[in-house]
């Protein structure tokens, strides 16, 4: 375990106040936060794959197309 000294906004600190374990309270809220950004991270990172590959996907399908054609002549 890490000892933290953080500073907090009042009304934060007013709400956290009622709190029984602080310490696990915002190491959860922590784990959330940074799950969320891992997966909207993992998200954008395929979306990027997805839009990239788009491209040489639909090149691929004009030149299956075309060689598929090629024998009904």
């Amino acid at each position: 375990m890490t000892r933290l000294n953080i500073t907090l906004p009042d009304e934060i600190a007013k709400q956290l106040a009622e709190k029984r374990n602080k310490s696990r309270f915002i190491a959860e809220a922590l784990e959330e936060k940074l799950e969320r950004e891992k997966r909207k991270k993992i998200e954008r990172l395929l979306r990027e794959g997805y839009k990239a590959s788009s491209k040489e996907d639909k090149k691929l399908n004009v030149d299956w197309e075309k060689a598929g054609l090629e024998k009904w002549d």
